[in-house]
């Protein structure tokens, strides 16, 4: 299932698969001037060829290697044949796959490994000119795109929410809290992000200024009820009342525990 809408010049491509028609979990590409910014789950690979058939394509950024970004590559240089851009980190893993959950390969599929080139300090397209922003902490090899003359940061997963309650295991806190700070300090009056699971928030610095300070509150309440003897379980149940039920839904991959761990590490 594929939907769009239009935001300024760029259009928004929304895709989920299907479980008795109806959508799964929600996952944004971008198209902005010929430059596609992730290409979703295999599932819409085929659905999202013909959305990019009425454009003219001239290249592609994976944000990150994460099966719901990469799904589509191995078609779009199939049928396309353009380029696609990646950090280096992530380039072993698109290339060379990489195994899921079991609610991973049931939500997304698996991605079939593609060639991808490592991405420049910047992307140019005919109208517009993208500051590629090296950005972890989701993952390793995660980056952003800026556009300082429009405002635009397409930040894929490295902010979703303002107030995060789970992560997977191998998300890193202090490396998310230092990325949010490097878009919250680009130098822009207008910060408008354009996340991966659709969220277009056009008061993006207070958004992320919002995310760092409830970042940072939370480490620092953990670490404080951690010295007063309690146990990571203790503090799950003091900070959140409890495990998120994510936990139960993706096999223990998107826990509070997971959370709790890194906010513990954060210096």
């Amino acid at each position: 299932m594929i939907e769009t809408r239009q935001f300024e010049e760029i259009t928004q491509i929304n895709m989920s698969c299907e479980i008795d028609g109806k959508p799964v979990y929600w996952v944004a590409a971008y198209l902005v001037d010929g430059l596609l910014i992730d290409t979703g789950c295999s599932y819409t690979a085929h659905e999202l060829l013909h959305v990019l058939e009425k454009h003219k394509l001239h290249s592609v950024v994976n944000t990150h290697f994460h099966e719901d970004h990469i799904g589509g590559n191995d078609r779009i240089i199939t049928h396309s044949r353009v380029d696609i851009f990646a950090h280096p980190d992530s380039i072993p893993f698109i290339s060379g796959g990489f195994p899921l959950f079991p609610y991973q390969e049931l939500v997304w599929g698996y991605p079939t490994p593609s060639k991808v080139k490592p991405i420049p300090v910047s992307v140019d397209t005919h109208r517009f000119h993208f500051q590629v922003i090296e950005t972890p902490g989701h993952s390793a090899g995660h980056i952003s795109l800026f556009e300082s003359s429009k405002g635009w940061c397409f930040s894929g997963d490295i902010f979703a929410r303002e107030k995060p309650k789970f992560i997977r295991s191998e998300e890193d806190i202090g490396e998310t809290l230092r990325s949010l700070k490097i878009l919250y300090n680009l130098k822009t009056d207008r910060l408008i992000l354009l996340t991966s699971l659709g969220r277009i928030v056009e008061k993006g610095k207070e958004a992320l200024q919002n995310c760092i300070h409830y970042l940072e509150d939370l480490s620092q309440r953990a670490k404080d009820l951690q010295k007063r003897g309690l146990t990571v379980q203790d503090i799950i149940q003091e900070i959140f009342g409890g495990e998120h039920d994510f936990a139960i839904l993706t096999n223990g991959h998107y826990t509070t525990e997971n959370l709790v761990h890194s906010l513990l590490k954060v210096f």
